[in-house]
C-alpha cells in the first residue's frame, strides 16, 4: 500500500475513535494500541484463532469475496473479522464473539503490529469489510473441517 493508502486507512479507523486525534497519538507514540468503537462503521465478529485462520484462508481461496480488514490477537488467540455494522445480527458458535454498538475493540494503526495485535489484512481505507454471508460460509466450512481433523475428545473451538 502507498503511503497515501495508509494515511486513507488511519483516517478510515482513527474515525472511529472518541477523539480520532488521540488516537493516531496514541498509535505513534502511545501504547501502539487504541480503542475504538465498534457498531458505527463497523462490527468486529472474533472467533478463536483456528477457526480464524482457517475460514480467512478459504476466503482468499474465493475472489469475488476477499477479505476485509481481519485483525489477530496472538496472546488471547483470536481473530476479529471486521464486516458492517449490524444491531440486530447473531452470530452463535462455540467461542464466537460479536462486537457491535456498545462495545470498544483494541486496534493497532493499519501499518505496524500493536504489542499483541496485528493485522493479518490491514484496512485499505476505503470502507471495504467482510461481506457477512461469505464469512459465515467460510466459518461453517473452517468448523466442518476442523471437526474430522479435530482427535476425538477435544474441542475445536468451532461455530
Amino acid at each position: 500500500m502507498q503511503s497515501a493508502g495508509w494515511k486513507q486507512a488511519v483516517e478510515w479507523l482513527a474515525a472511529a475513535a472518541r477523539d480520532p486525534r488521540e488516537c493516531k497519538r496514541q498509535w505513534d507514540h502511545g501504547t501502539g494500541t487504541a480503542l475504538l468503537a465498534a457498531g458505527r462503521y463497523w462490527d468486529v465478529l472474533s472467533v478463536p484463532d483456528r477457526l480464524g485462520l482457517l475460514a480467512l484462508d478459504l476466503l482468499w481461496h474465493d475472489p469475488p469475496n476477499m477479505p476485509g480488514p481481519t485483525l489477530v490477537d496472538v496472546t488471547a488467540r483470536r481473530v476479529g473479522f471486521f464486516l458492517p455494522p449490524d444491531p440486530a445480527g447473531e452470530w452463535i458458535g462455540s467461542g464466537v464473539r460479536h462486537a457491535g454498538r456498545g462495545a470498544w475493540v483494541a486496534v493497532p494503526p493499519p501499518y505496524r503490529p500493536g504489542g499483541r495485535l496485528e493485522w493479518l489484512v490491514p484496512p485499505d481505507g476505503t470502507g471495504a469489510l467482510h461481506s457477512p454471508v461469505p464469512l459465515e460460509r467460510a466459518l461453517r466450512t473452517a468448523t466442518t473441517a476442523l471437526a474430522v481433523l479435530t482427535p476425538a475428545g477435544t474441542e475445536p473451538g468451532g461455530w
